[in-house]
């Protein structure tokens, strides 16, 4: 289960991508949700997707990992289709179910909808793939620092942020020695139906909430026996330098979201 986990994997393939500024890459994520959210239309899409596709490519990570990445929210995407179709009305008649129609409008809309939510997971996935956790911590703290004039404190919240990271490939370890011990005793998940795998998957979040309490517990007790505090100061490992290779990055998001934004206007 650990092998097929992409998110918050990070997979060096030494492009140029990968030595961007982790804060303005973080930056450029931002921009790009507000591009997407902003897309309304198929040319739109066209342009959103083309540009996602560019940089896709510049980072010579295979299409296949990201296409991965969004693989966990298929049924999302399908939902957000259906509900579209379901709700909007507009347009002609293209297919009719009893006293329920489908409209070209709501069709559409759909499929415009589910495209972005497709574009947007795989695309933040690049942030991911190209950063590992410790940069990714450090640009966090790096662009919440600002939050610090309104009484927010970034590394409390850089620190949940890198914790969480790494705790998912431990829970998902302790999910799968769960699902071994219950095959053992003869309660094989691939081999019982739907309804009793609900059941069976229900029946894990038990142990597996107690068995992550339980690590957060001890993992509280280790960094308060090391005397870490919060705020206290600190030295760096890597020094982040910003140059100007980053400010033409997080520039080329600018020009999407704004390019995106106009043409909804218009």
């Amino acid at each position: 289960m650990r092998n097929k986990l992409l998110f918050g994997r990070s997979i060096d393939t030494g492009s140029w991508v990968h030595g961007i500024d982790p804060r303005a890459k973080l930056t450029g994520m931002v921009l790009y949700l507000v591009a997407i959210v902003a897309v309304g239309s198929w040319a739109a899409l066209a342009v959103a997707a083309a540009f996602s596709l560019a940089y896709m490519l510049s980072t010579r990570i295979p299409l296949k990992y990201y296409l991965k990445a969004a693989k966990p929210l298929w049924a999302l995407m399908a939902f957000i289709f259906a509900v579209q179709c379901l709700t909007v009305k507009d347009g002609d008649a293209v297919w009719r179910l009893g006293s329920w129609t489908l409209y070209s409008g709501g069709l559409s809309s759909g499929l415009i909808a589910a495209f972005r939510m497709g574009l947007l997971v795989s695309f933040t996935a690049i942030l991911t793939f190209t950063t590992t956790p410790g940069l990714l911590n450090q640009g966090m703290s790096g662009v919440l620092k600002p939050l610090k004039r309104i009484g927010i404190s970034s590394e409390r919240l850089t620190l949940m942020m890198s914790i969480s990271l790494r705790f998912i490939p431990t829970i998902l370890d302790e999910t799968q020695k769960i699902l071994k011990a219950q095959a053992a005793r003869g309660a094989d998940l691939k081999e019982l139906p739907w309804k009793e795998k609900g059941r069976m998957l229900v029946s894990l979040l038990v142990p597996v909430t107690v068995s992550a309490f339980r690590r957060a517990e001890e993992l509280v007790m280790s960094m308060e026996s090391r005397g870490y505090t919060i705020g206290a100061p600190r030295s760096e490992y890597h020094l982040l330098v910003w140059k100007s290779r980053d400010t033409w990055f997080v520039l080329s998001y600018i020009v999407l979201a704004a390019g995106v934004a106009v043409y909804r206007l218009l």
